[in-house]
């Protein structure tokens, strides 16, 4: 019997309540939202769980929506997959854009150990309980964050580029 959506769902609703929300098949993805303060227990339960048998972290990533309240301003994505069914599951977890933590799963998966320092030096997310949460690709003195969309993509002093010669002119035409 291969493990279905709504069993899934079932299982995470019985257990958690309504942490435990958001429920959306997309493609052949399950996808659901957590609260943060439960995303360890909801992702150990997806593995442990005899049924469920979650047991290989695909990916952990962060994601930056500047335009929401504060409180879901981040977020942090896990994907994993149970490989007895085949069957893949999409977590996420918004944080507070003025303190974006979460615990580490790096007690579930050691391969989380280097994506959530990735997630970290990228936008500035803790993940609390982290054996050696520091950056992994960027510089040590880099105070900024660069995933974060808080930068503009271009920088406006350059004078060596003229939207004309892009197509970005407000007239649409170019004036040589």
């Amino acid at each position: 019997m291969a493990l279905e959506s709504a069993v899934i769902q079932d299982k995470l609703t019985g257990k958690f309540g309504d942490k435990a929300t958001g429920f959306v098949q997309i493609k052949d993805i399950l996808s659901f939202e957590v609260a943060a303060d439960v995303a360890n227990d909801a992702i150990r339960f997806l593995k442990e769980d005899g049924l469920l048998r979650f047991n290989f972290l695909t990916d952990v990533c962060g994601v930056h929506y500047p335009d929401n309240d504060k409180e879901r301003q981040f977020a942090v994505v896990y994907h994993l997959h149970n490989w007895m069914d085949n069957v893949r599951v999409r977590v996420k977890c918004f944080l507070d854009g003025d303190k974006p933590e979460v615990d580490t799963v790096t007690n579930l998966f050691l391969g989380a150990n280097w994506q959530e320092r990735e997630t970290y030096d990228f936008y500035g997310i803790i993940f609390k309980g982290h054996p050696q949460l520091k950056r992994i690709l960027n510089m040590d003195e880099m105070e900024s964050f660069p995933m974060r969309k808080e930068f503009p993509l271009e920088d406006g002093g350059r004078t060596d580029k003229d939207d004309r010669f892009f197509g970005r002119s407000t007239d649409n035409a170019l004036n040589f």
